[in-house]
């Protein structure tokens, strides 16, 4: 008998341990992860602060300063270097009562002609709207097609003795599988309603009708482009049939053509041109729920891309 209610206590022991520990570890795995989803808060609410923080240094600055605006990268409408993006930060920059001059620098291969015409413009009508705040472009390592569209819309154009400029020109390009569907066997069934509508379809023989279609708009673009530099270089450009030929110069090549001014990085421009030494950032950066939505959607957009194939399109690079 007391070994039976010896064998009870020592069963009901092990019961009501293991029952603590139990407890214990969920306890302590609740407490991890209510520890990691403060750290996430607080991270959220840091990196939140730091952007409001950006904004009102610009916005609260005292004393006359020189504006910089930051064009990084490809530009098309969905990055950084869109033409929203740009011509917003530019809009605020020509706005603040402090901005005694503008600086857009730079460091950029090209992209959209539509994107590039867009800050053009917008650069054209801002200085129109303040003649009194000059508005100069200052490049870094390289100012290349759709970047020198930008461009060619500033006061003056400032450069690094290597910085690489030019390529001038438009291009559309693709592929063509038709050789290697033959080899193996595979036939393309095409089905459009416009004899047309198939337009430069990498998987069908080649139509000369749609190439030499294809080379007008090429060229009409760089029509274009050609005008766009010229209007805003003016007489400073030298009669230089190349220019437009697509090629690409370095800083120092780039001043005998005309296509820049002077050697002089943003320091030196804000320093010894706009006379405004201290400089105030205006960029427009994506903040923090924008780069958290961009994450979220980047490997919905990836699965897109597999199963989607866009229209060859027209490009400055």
């Amino acid at each position: 008998m007391e070994a039976e209610n010896s064998g009870w206590e020592r069963r009901t022991i092990e019961q009501l341990a293991h029952a603590a520990l139990k407890e214990q570890r969920t306890a302590r795995r609740w407490g991890i992860f209510f520890k990691l989803l403060t750290f996430a808060y607080l991270g959220a609410i840091l990196l939140m602060a730091m952007d409001l923080s950006g904004a009102a240094q610009r916005v609260g600055s005292d004393g006359k300063h020189t504006a910089l605006v930051e064009l990084n990268g490809v530009i098309d409408s969905g990055g950084e270097a869109s033409a929203d993006r740009i011509n917003a930060a530019l809009q605020r920059a020509f706005k603040d009562g402090n901005t005694k001059g503008v600086v857009l620098r730079i460091n950029s291969p090209g992209g959209s002609p539509v994107q590039s015409g867009l800050i053009n413009d917008e650069m054209r009508r801002l200085r129109a709207k303040y003649p009194n705040i000059p508005l100069h472009v200052v490049i870094e390592d390289v100012c290349a097609s759709g970047g020198y569209y930008v461009a060619a819309a500033a006061d003056k154009i400032f450069v690094d003795k290597a910085s690489l400029i030019g390529s001038i020109g438009v291009l559309m390009d693709g592929f063509g599988f038709v050789g290697s569907m033959q080899k193996l066997g595979v036939e393309r069934r095409l089905i459009t309603a416009g004899e047309n509508k198939g337009f430069l379809d990498p998987f069908s023989p080649q139509q000369e009708s749609q190439q030499r279609h294809a080379r007008e708009l090429v060229n009409a673009i760089h029509q274009q482009f050609i005008d766009v530099v010229r209007k805003g270089r003016g007489n400073r450009l030298k009669d230089d049939a190349s220019i437009f030929s697509g090629l690409i110069w370095t800083g120092e090549g780039s001043l005998k053509l005309g296509l820049a001014d002077a050697f002089g990085s943003l320091d030196y421009v804000a320093r010894e041109v706009i006379k405004a030494e201290k400089v105030i950032d205006f960029t427009q950066r994506e903040n923090f729920a924008e780069r958290v939505a961009k994450r979220i959607g980047a490997g919905a957009g990836e699965a897109a891309s597999r199963w989607l194939m866009p229209p060859a399109g027209a490009s400055l690079r």
